[in-house]
């Protein structure tokens, strides 16, 4: 039978606690130096993140969203290429933005800025490089990211990654609008590649999780959806 191992008594817990005591004190005396050059590095590292976000970062923001309003006007123009390289009255294009502020948060939408307009003006490399140098977050930019960069691939009959882009801004986001809309492009164009099966399928997928009775896209979902089962039969 094993024996049961005994308790501590109380006498030999005061005796381990002051052992721990006196081993503690020397090691803290001996290291003091280094444990103060630590807290100081780390109050430097909360005090530098502090100065920068204060000092460089805010000021840079705000001056990027105010140097960037004349290239957005030549962007609502569809002028592409002023809004790119000189959209007038000494204003920086959006390629200009990028190089000065591209650490801000405007600096990084002029990247998708940059995209569109490449893309608009038939650059389709360089607007690949721009959007994927462009960090989308939120609920609405990473559908727009990703389905662009699928208008590009498309433009470039690089189909498979076309579908693939597509594919994710039907999933990527929170926007059920955006999402129909890359659904119905994805379907379209499996059906262009001949893949009936797959166009079918990205087609109930909006019939089922898209309902949307006032868009002329989901009323005429059924037709799409017939189109593809039948071509398939």
């Amino acid at each position: 039978m094993a024996k049961r191992k005994s308790s501590p008594s109380a006498a030999d817990a005061q005796v381990e606690v002051q052992e721990v005591k006196t081993t503690a004190a020397p090691f803290l005396e001996k290291n003091q130096n280094l444990l103060l050059y630590g807290l100081g590095a780390l109050a430097l590292i909360v005090l530098g993140w502090w100065g920068y976000k204060v000092l460089v970062a805010e000021p840079q923001q705000e001056e990027a969203v105010g140097a960037m309003w004349q290239a957005q006007v030549q962007f609502d123009r569809d002028s592409f290429k002023l809004a790119l390289e000189n959209p007038g009255g000494g204003y920086d294009g959006f390629l200009g933005i990028i190089d000065k502020y591209g650490s801000s948060k405007a600096g990084n939408i002029a990247h998708y800025y940059a995209g569109i307009c490449y893309l608009q003006m038939g650059d389709f490399d360089n607007a690949i490089n721009q959007l994927e140098d462009f960090d989308a977050s939120g609920d609405l930019m990473p559908i727009m990211k990703n389905g662009v960069l699928g208008d590009c691939h498309s433009e470039k009959k690089e189909f498979d990654k076309a579908l693939d882009y597509y594919g994710k801004a039907a999933s990527s986001g929170k926007n059920d609008l955006l999402a129909a809309y890359y659904l119905k492009k994805l379907g379209m164009l499996y059906e262009h590649e001949g893949n009936k099966e797959a166009a079918r399928e990205a087609f109930e997928r909006l019939r089922r999780d898209f309902p949307n009775p006032s868009s002329p896209d989901w009323r005429d979902i059924e037709k799409y959806i017939y189109r593809a089962g039948a071509a398939s039969k």
